[in-house]
């Protein structure tokens, strides 16, 4: 079974910078399982539903945002850590919620959900105005 761990929510003012790290684990057959998988962040504002936030495909040479995100955060892999980060830049109050990071067994994966097959328990942000 594959696991997803992320790491580095937590509370900041606005303008202020976060960077969340997902690290996939598990046995050395399931992450093999993931062969080349695109990876992605969500997030969940409280109330609402989730969305996503961006993707990334396995080769790192295709990213896709979120409008509301796009010029603010980056996203970038680590494929021999088997791990990916969301770098969060000029936070805003509306930024707010909890970010969870997800795999496809896709190369190349867009931001429907369905396309991810894999998913972690999900980091909390704080943005204070």
């Amino acid at each position: 079974q594959v696991q997803l761990v992320e790491s580095g929510g937590g509370l900041v003012q606005a303008g202020g910078s976060l960077k969340l790290s997902c690290a996939a684990s598990g046995r050395t057959f399931s992450t093999y399982a993931l062969g080349t998988y695109a990876a992605g962040w969500f997030r969940q504002a409280p109330g609402k539903e989730r969305e996503f936030v961006a993707t990334i495909s396995w080769s790192g040479g295709r990213t896709s945002y979120a409008d509301s995100v796009k010029g603010r955060f980056t996203i970038s892999r680590d494929n021999a850590k088997s791990t990916w980060y969301l770098q969060m830049n000029n936070l805003k109050p509306d930024d707010t919620g909890v970010y969870y990071c997800a795999a496809s067994m896709k190369s190349i994966a867009d931001s429907a959900e369905y396309e991810y097959n894999y998913w972690g328990q999900g980091t909390q942000v704080t943005v204070a105005s």
